[in-house]
C-alpha cells in the first residue's frame, strides 16, 4: 500500500523546495492537500510523480487534459503573489487540485472548466475535502467568467497560444494574470499586471505545459 503522506512530503522536498519555491503558504498547502484524492482511483498511485497526469484523452479536436505536475503550478502561484483577501479565477480545472491549492492562498476562487464531466468530478473532490471557498463553473475557457469579474488573480491551468483580450479585461486594477504562453519545450511563464489600462507582461521562468482547449490561433490557409 502506498504511503501517500510520505509521497507528498517527498514531492514537496524534491520537486517544490528545490525549484526556488520559498512561499511558506504554497509549501504548506502542497504538503497538506491530498493530491491523490483529486484523481480517479486507478490514477492515484501516480499522484506524486514529477510529470503531467493524463485525466482525459483528446477528443473532438480538443487536446487531452492533464493534472499538471506540481513544480510549475507552485512556481506560477508564487509569481502571482496571491493575498489572503484576493478573488481568483482559475481557467481550466480538470481535477480541482490546482483550485484547492489556490483556495488555500486566496479568499475565494472561481474554477472554470469547459468539460462538464471533469467539472463535476472536480467539484465533488473539492466538497469531499471540505474546501468551501471554490465555486466550480462551466463554460468556454477562452471567454473567462465575466459574470463574477473583476478578479485580483487569473491563473491559466495549462499552456495557451494566445491570451484573448476578454481575459485581460476581467482583471482588477493591479490584478495579475499568470500563464504559459506557447507550446514549446521551453515556453515562457508570464505574469501580466493590469496598470492604468495597460497589461504589461514579464517572463518569470520557462516551462512546457499541456495546452488548454480553446486558445489556439485560427489557422490561415495558403493557396
Amino acid at each position: 500500500m502506498i504511503d501517500f503522506a510520505k509521497a507528498r512530503t517527498i514531492m514537496v522536498d524534491t520537486q517544490i523546495r528545490t525549484e526556488s519555491v520559498t512561499d511558506h503558504d504554497i509549501i504548506a498547502a502542497m504538503s497538506e492537500i491530498p493530491r491523490e484524492m483529486f484523481l480517479a482511483p486507478a490514477l492515484r498511485p501516480f499522484a506524486y510523480i514529477d510529470d503531467d497526469i493524463l485525466v482525459k484523452d483528446a477528443e473532438g479536436g480538443n487536446p487531452a487534459r492533464y493534472l499538471i505536475r506540481p513544480t510549475p503550478l507552485a512556481r506560477m502561484l508564487q509569481a502571482a503573489e496571491i493575498g489572503q483577501s484576493d478573488f481568483a479565477l482559475i481557467v481550466g480545472s480538470p481535477t480541482g487540485y490546482a483550485a484547492a491549492v489556490l483556495a488555500r492562498l486566496a479568499g475565494s476562487v472561481v474554477a472554470l472548466e469547459s468539460d462538464e464531466a471533469l467539472a463535476a468530478s472536480a467539484s465533488e473532490a473539492l466538497t469531499e475535502q471540505g474546501i468551501d471557498n471554490v465555486a466550480v463553473v462551466t463554460g468556454p475557457l477562452e471567454a473567462g467568467y465575466p459574470s463574477e469579474a473583476p478578479y485580483d488573480v487569473i491563473l491559466l491551468g495549462g499552456a495557451v497560444e494566445e491570451i484573448p483580450q476578454p481575459l485581460f479585461q476581467q482583471l482588477k486594477e493591479g490584478g495579475r494574470l499568470v500563464g504559459v504562453l506557447g507550446y514549446g519545450r521551453a515556453a515562457p511563464a508570464m505574469v501580466f499586471t493590469h496598470t492604468d489600462d495597460d497589461f504589461g507582461g514579464r517572463s518569470v521562468f520557462d516551462v512546457h505545459l499541456p495546452p488548454l482547449p480553446g486558445f489556439q490561433r485560427p489557422r490561415s490557409f495558403v493557396f
